[in-house]
């Protein structure tokens, strides 16, 4: 699609970067997305990426704010001083080939990881967007900062709260976020007011500490271990605590607006003999809500389930954060600056040869092939006007922010932009249809078919920084909604500060789903069945 817009010759010099280095993008999108790790163990994608911006001319810290998979990277000095960062964790149990039918990765697991939104491409993209960025401020002497942020865990809304804690985010005038569109009307558009809302994690660990102080006397005179009663123990701990929340989440809050509490099981008794109790146990709640005051209710009934059952199973419990985020602050000066640049750029679109990958896929699947088997709005813009008017017609009046990404947590600490970037989506055959997970996934890793969004992502992310860097009103009128919203800016009387406290160590010694080194070669944490 043709600009809407003339182009200055600054931002053209970064397109132009873009456009000449696509085969290059294609091939580091393939990198990430084929390393596939979850979350706090992306060790082979950050060494990655920190390898990668030393070779453009970036400064990098590795191991930013005690993260070992998180880095901070940094190009020119002085102001204006801009953020973008790349997410590239992967999901566990959505393993998949780049083929037209399901297909877990060779030689690992089933239920080992892919990328299912996909972070390979979001992460990707943003890095294309500041080294052309960059590029342009060196060929036309522009002064100004960009930090580029290495994100890991996003999954579980993990790094960039610690980040913030950490005084990271200090100091900038505006960032630029962006992620692949989750659903047809949320493509190549903006976010204008609603932002999304809050998103906190705690695991519960139980302990068995003392298990030969319970039930001192037994009912029998024998004395023989198996005859014994034993405690109850961990699993029991474990099991007890997952069955207590769920028969008390209706009475965490009132039925209004939209709020989820959802449950990982991380570590689970040990797999001890049948008379000893298992002596530890942990489960992780994740939950999210608009607004700060409903997540506090919800934390004060798993407080109180842990404590009980506890006491019930002859436990200890302790509980230990993984992340807690704030909910995102609007801002639509920069809102409608980021929009201005799919104007100017257009949306994405595919080729012959990601067509015949979709038609592939909806033959494996019984579907007639379509000519064009791609949804039409992933070649559309979106205007952010309707796109908030279709968000707010599902909430209810009071509820201000809507599902959860720890992006959020740049929003507080200067004005933040929220590009949605079209990502290939293959057409329904009639309402109702939801393709397999498979299908996204395999969608994700075939260049021909992942490789327009990653350029599309990375010209609306450089164009938004270019525009930061050489339109000073712009940037302006960004910082006077930031300071109006917050109350008179960072510290101001509506400003919410990180609600880590600054010596937050992220929780990168749990059982995280990984992959291992055995003597049996690297594989997926859960190892892989030996065929007979």
């Amino acid at each position: 699609m043709a600009p809407n817009r003339t182009i200055s010759p600054v931002k053209q010099t970064a397109l132009d970067w873009i456009e000449a280095n696509r085969p290059m993008l294609s091939d580091w999108h393939t990198t990430i997305w084929q390393f596939a790790e979850p979350a706090w163990r992306e060790y082979r994608s950050a060494a990655w990426y920190v390898k990668t911006l030393r070779a453009q001319g970036f400064e990098v810290e590795e191991g930013s704010a005690e993260m070992p998979t998180a880095f901070c990277a940094t190009y020119g000095k002085g102001r204006p001083v801009l953020g973008a960062y790349a997410e590239y964790d992967a999901v566990p149990a959505n393993s998949q080939e780049p083929v037209p039918f399901e297909k877990p990765r060779e030689g690992l697991n089933r239920w080992a990881a892919g990328h299912t939104d996909p972070h390979s491409a979001l992460g990707i993209g943003s890095l294309a967007g500041a080294l052309a960025a960059k590029e342009a401020m060196a060929a036309h002497g522009l002064p100004g900062t960009i930090k580029f942020f290495g994100e890991p865990a996003e999954k579980v809304c993990g790094s960039k709260p610690v980040h913030a804690a950490h005084g990271y985010y200090d100091g900038f005038d505006a960032f630029v976020t962006q992620h692949p569109g989750f659903s047809a009307a949320k493509m190549n558009t903006t976010v204008w007011e609603t932002h999304c809302g809050s998103y906190w994690s705690r695991v519960y660990t139980f302990e068995c500490m003392e298990p030969e102080t319970w039930n001192r006397s037994s009912a029998t005179t024998v004395e023989n271990a198996h005859a014994m009663a034993r405690a109850p123990g961990a699993l029991d701990a474990l099991c007890l605590m997952y069955t207590t929340t769920k028969y008390t989440k209706e009475s965490m809050l009132p039925h209004t607006g939209f709020w989820t509490v959802n449950e990982a099981v991380l570590a689970a008794g040990q797999a001890t003999a049948d008379n000893l109790p298992p002596r530890i146990g942990q489960i992780q709640y994740s939950w999210r809500s608009p607004t700060l005051e409903m997540q506090e209710k919800i934390l004060s009934v798993l407080e109180n389930n842990a404590k009980h059952v506890a006491g019930l199973t002859h436990c200890r419990v302790t509980g230990r954060w993984v992340t807690k985020t704030r909910v995102g602050l609007a801002n639509t000066a920069l809102a409608d600056l980021g929009y201005r640049n799919f104007e100017e750029i257009g949306p994405p679109t595919y080729g012959e040869a990601a067509k015949a990958f979709g038609r592939a896929i909806q033959k494996t699947l019984g579907i007639e092939p379509m000519e064009d088997p791609f949804i039409p709005e992933f070649g559309q813009l979106n205007d952010p006007h309707a796109v908030e008017a279709l968000v707010r017609s599902v909430l209810p009046e009071w509820q201000r922010n809507f599902t959860s990404d720890d992006y959020v947590e740049y929003t507080w600490h200067a004005p933040t932009v929220r590009l949605q970037i079209g990502r290939p989506m293959l057409r329904a055959p009639q309402p109702g249809y939801r393709y397999p997970a498979w299908v996204w996934n395999a969608l994700g890793g075939m260049p021909d078919c992942i490789d327009p969004m990653v350029v599309s992502a990375g010209r609306a992310v450089a164009g938004t920084l270019v525009d930061l860097l050489t339109r000073p009103e712009a940037l302006a009128a960004a910082k006077a909604e930031f300071e109006r919203r917050t109350g008179g800016g960072i510290g101001g009387a509506r400003w919410v500060a990180p609600l880590l406290p600054k010596d937050f160590r992220a929780p990168v010694d749990l059982r995280w789903p990984e992959y291992v080194e055995t003597v049996r070669g690297r594989e997926w944490w859960i190892p892989t069945p030996r065929a007979d």
